[in-house]
Parts: C-alpha cells; sequence; structure tokens
C-alpha cells in the first residue's frame, strides 16, 4: 500500500441543483485527512465521471464499477450511493480483494447486511461502515464517562429522535418513501440515534416496538404527483439492555419543529444528557450533573477529535473522524470503527422492532 490510502468513491457526484452525501460529506472528509488520497471517482457515465473528478481532485474517472475496483492504484472503495444499491456494489469490491467503506444503512435489510459482512470476513477484508454518530467526539466521550462509571449504575435511559418530514421530494429521494428500499426514518435517523445508544451503554437483550406510518402521502417536486408512502416514519419503543438498564425510545418524522436528538442517561450517581440536531452529523452536545447538582455542559477533551483542527463543521465532520479511526484498521488489521458486523447488529435490532410490532410481543435478542 502507498505511504496513503487512496480511495476510490462511487457516488460522489456534481450534479446540477446540488451533490449529495458523497459530494458534501466523504469528500470534505478525504481531503481533510492527511493518511487518505482521493484517488479515483465513479459515476454512471463518463462526462459526470470525468467533471466529478475534476471538481474533486481526483486523479481517476470511472464509469464502470468493475474498473475501478480493479485499479491497482486504488486501496479502499467507497460506496455512498442509493441503499438498494449497497449489495452489488460491496460485493464487487469485496470480489477484487478491496478493503469496503459503505455507507449506512448498510443493505435494505439484515440478509443483505449478513450477506456482505459473511464475504468481507471470509476474505479477511478490513470494513467501515457509515454509522459515524460512533466518531463524533461527544459520543466518544460519553461512553468513556459511562465506562469509567462517572454516573455510576445505568438505572434508565429515554431517547427521542424527532426529524422534520420533507414532504415533497424529486426523483433523488422520493424512492425513499417505499419500505423495501430501507432508507427511512427508522433506519436512518432512528438507525444512527439508537446506535450511538448502544455504543455508549451496551447492547439490547430485548425489545417490545410498534412501527407506524403516520405521514402516508407525499408529493414529487417536479411532477406535483401524489406518491403513496409505506416506508415507516415513527416507532416507539421499550426495551431493557444487556447491563439491565431500561430504555424507552421515539423515532418520529413530524411536520413541523423538530427537536432533534435528546438521549437522557440517568444513573445511580448522577445524569448524563447528549443534544444533537442530527447524531451522525454533529456536533452533539453533552450536559453532566453529579447528584443534585444543575445540569452544565461539558466538552470533549481535545484528544477525542481525530480531524484536522481547521477542517470546517458540516456533514464531513463525523465522517472524518470516522475515516481517521478506520486507517488504524486499514494499517494494522485492528478494528477500532464500526465494521459490517456491527452494522449487521444494528440491521437485527431495527429488524426485532419490525418484528415485535408485526407479532405484538416482546423480542430476545441473542
Amino acid at each position: 500500500m502507498a505511504d496513503k490510502i487512496r480511495v476510490g468513491i462511487v457516488g460522489a457526484t456534481v450534479t446540477p441543483g446540488g451533490s449529495g452525501w458523497g459530494a458534501n460529506a466523504h469528500v470534505p472528509a478525504l481531503q481533510a485527512l492527511p493518511g487518505y488520497e482521493l484517488k479515483a471517482v465513479c459515476t454512471a457515465h463518463e462526462q459526470t465521471a470525468r467533471a466529478s473528478a475534476e471538481k474533486f481532485g481526483a486523479e481517476l474517472a470511472f464509469h464502470d464499477m468493475n474498473e475501478m475496483v480493479a485499479h491497482p492504484d486504488v486501496d479502499l472503495i467507497a460506496v455512498v450511493v442509493r441503499v438498494p444499491l449497497h449489495q452489488q456494489l460491496v460485493l464487487a469490491a469485496i470480489e477484487a480483494n478491496k478493503p469496503v467503506c459503505c455507507e449506512w444503512p448498510l443493505g435494505a435489510h439484515l440478509a443483505e447486511a449478513t450477506e456482505m459482512a459473511d464475504s468481507a470476513r471470509a476474505a479477511g477484508l478490513p470494513t467501515l461502515v457509515g454509522l459515524q454518530a460512533q466518531s463524533d467526539p461527544a459520543v466518544m466521550y460519553a461512553r468513556d464517562l459511562i465506562a469509567n462509571e462517572k454516573i455510576g449504575e445505568v438505572v434508565t435511559v429515554n431517547l427521542s429522535v424527532m426529524v422534520d418530514a420533507i414532504t415533497e421530494r424529486g426523483d433523488g429521494r422520493i424512492w425513499q418513501g417505499i419500505r423495501a428500499n430501507g432508507a427511512n426514518p427508522m433506519t436512518i435517523p432512528g438507525g444512527h440515534s439508537i446506535d450511538a445508544l448502544c455504543y455508549i451503554l451496551g447492547e439490547f437483550a430485548e425489545v417490545s416496538a410498534r412501527v407506524t406510518t403516520r405521514i402516508e402521502l407525499w408529493k414529487h417536486s417536479v411532477t406535483g404527483e401524489d406518491f403513496p408512502v409505506d416506508a415507516p416514519d415513527t416507532v416507539t419503543a421499550a426495551g431493557v439492555l444487556k447491563s439491565g438498564a431500561e430504555v424507552s425510545y421515539q423515532v418520529a418524522s413530524v411536520p413541523y419543529n423538530a427537536s432533534g436528538t435528546r438521549m437522557e442517561i440517568y444513573g445511580r450517581k448522577g445524569t448524563l444528557r447528549l443534544t444533537s440536531k442530527s447524531v451522525n452529523i454533529g456536533p452533539s452536545q453533552l450536559h453532566l450533573a453529579i447528584g443534585e447538582e444543575k445540569m452544565a455542559e461539558i466538552t470533549p477533551p481535545d484528544s477525542y477529535r481525530l480531524i484536522p483542527a481547521d477542517m470546517a463543521a458540516g456533514p464531513g465532520r463525523n465522517v472524518g473522524q470516522a475515516y481517521a479511526r478506520f486507517a488504524k484498521a486499514m494499517q494494522s488489521g485492528i478494528a477500532d470503527s464500526p465494521d459490517f458486523s456491527d452494522a449487521v447488529g444494528r440491521h437485527a435490532l431495527i429488524e426485532a422492532m419490525e418484528r415485535s410490532h408485526r407479532e405484538s410481543k416482546v423480542i430476545k435478542l441473542v
């Protein structure tokens, strides 16, 4: 491998009217990190591939994924496209014996995620999944505070995730209203937030949930046509962590004035609160109180910041943090960031919530 990790990204495209997550989050993250080089860009068409590579300063442009994954100057493949396309592209990278970063959700459902994780494990390849909330400095610091028993044994946790409903969408996002595509409030803002909870506090032992669709109609922003929606936008759940702590959880897509993410962790010695407009993008804020003290904001020590100090805030911030952690796995083979196996665990928890709703019972998790 070269001195820098040379990345080929599929899904970072310059498009009229604004580009997507690949261009706005992954590209600035890779450009800011001294240990990485954005080497190649792959899009569906030769013209956009060349334009995107020029815009982002990549040496190589491809419009054939198989050509990019086979190129000897590409060390890592980043898959940042619509969820239903993840499996095909990830498996192509693994077949070419290339480590893979894939955005979250890893698959449209648990079975897809499991196949990708099993394939990467069998090939002995390091992987990174885009559960970047784990790499937010406040989330990492909260995990250490809990591990060091700053607030004592955790007894109760409340997690609320309120996001703005976007009921008018063009072709670029209206596909998310289809449940089978796997990209919805339950899996994306909900998935990132429940993953942060599990990263800080540990996994669930059991869960029960209601999973519903409250906003059942969107409008196409270009054609004006109504678009029926069956993707879940509201989840109300209760569960018990393996530690014994009780959890209450709600995620909802609401018409107005969404309050973002709020995680309240109550211990026998104190209280820790994490808040954010969007926990995967950050930045998140922490407030702490010991005993009957008033809640006061606390700042993570500088050691939790893994990206260059001059990197601007924005979507690339936590993505950059995750890439910085993943560099250790690329160099040493020791995982220090969420990988495909972690993604399978999160998909399994989401599927357990859906099963609980269908069967009206508590689901035990292994």
